[in-house]
């Protein structure tokens, strides 16, 4: 069995618990702006939960969210800022090596597919691949909806000499909780993605940012095209907390409600259950925060290469 990475958890929630100010359309880059204090102490007590991989806090650091100016005048500053205090955090932790995901997010707004402008997508990605290369150990293109997204931040980080993991973002309506072959948010199928996943060179293929009881459908079929195909790729799945669909208001608009039901023994049952189909990274994403990583991380402590 390959080593199973615990990643982190999601950030916004935790800098809320922690005091932050937390409001749209600037999310969670609100922090890095106001408090980069907290930012480091969410960091710090992932790793303290048990997290082997942290990430980032420049996923709201696009024009969706802090607006085009803002991105062209302070952009380049707050996506280092962002670098720095995980790396910092990384680096502070003495007992076993902590790695530092350079998130890159989908540039023009999380579930909005249709909004993807291939001839612009560049503009952006560049400038957060330069400013946060001197800290990461690895880059992750996350919560992406379509396959394209996928092959833009591979295009955006080749030059860099560093894996790359590609995450993509799942439906997550009743169809698909009642069994629906697994698809992501642009309709594509989960397979296509694995697909091109296996072509791309991507180190890891994973899926965040929707229920967790979607996320065993698509590493069943993710892990099975991967055996297939002889592919060294790994699996992960990292879920979030919502509570009812997010098709509604844009992700910029409003804070999600959380599922009060999800707690992290329930979180952690589910974890068990990717991991026990071939996953080989789980964590988790909105909602999703220190309590549950530790208890995730207690009860996968028994398996292998842990």
């Amino acid at each position: 069995m390959s080593k199973l990475y615990i990643l982190d958890g999601g950030m916004s929630r935790e800098l809320l618990r922690l005091g932050a100010e937390l409001k749209q359309p600037e999310w969670s880059a609100l922090a890095l702006i106001n408090s980069p204090g907290i930012v480091r102490q969410v960091h710090d007590e992932f790793i303290a939960a048990g997290s082997d991989v942290i990430t980032t806090n420049s996923y709201a650091l696009v024009p969706f969210h802090i607006g085009e100016e803002r991105f062209r005048t302070e952009g380049a500053e707050l996506i280092a800022r962002s670098g720095q205090l995980a790396r910092e955090a990384a680096d502070a932790c003495k007992d076993r090596k902590i790695l530092v995901a350079g998130s890159l997010p989908p540039i023009f707004g999380s579930y909005e597919p249709q909004n993807f402008d291939p001839q612009r997508v560049q503009d952006y990605l560049k400038i957060l691949v330069e400013n946060l290369d001197p800290y990461v150990d690895v880059w992750l293109g996350e919560t992406l909806s379509l396959i394209e997204e996928g092959q833009a931040v591979r295009t955006a980080v080749a030059g860099t000499g560093k894996p790359f993991w590609i995450s993509f973002t799942l439906a997550d309506d009743a169809a698909q909780t009642d069994g629906a072959s697994p698809k992501l948010r642009s309709g594509e199928p989960v397979e296509d993605a694995a697909r091109w996943a296996v072509s791309s060179g991507a180190e890891a293929l994973l899926f965040n940012c929707s229920r967790p009881e979607v996320m065993r459908a698509a590493v069943d079929m993710s892990v099975q095209l991967a055996r297939r195909d002889k592919a060294d790729l790994r699996i992960g799945v990292y879920a979030n907390a919502f509570e009812g669909e997010q098709g509604g208001a844009a992700a910029n608009e409003s804070l999600h409600t959380t599922r009060k039901d999800l707690n992290d023994d329930v979180y952690s049952r589910f974890a068990c259950s990717w991991v026990d189909a071939g996953a080989t990274m789980v964590g988790g994403c909105c909602g999703i925060g220190a309590a549950h990583i530790h208890r995730l991380r207690q009860a996968l402590l028994h398996r292998e290469d842990v």
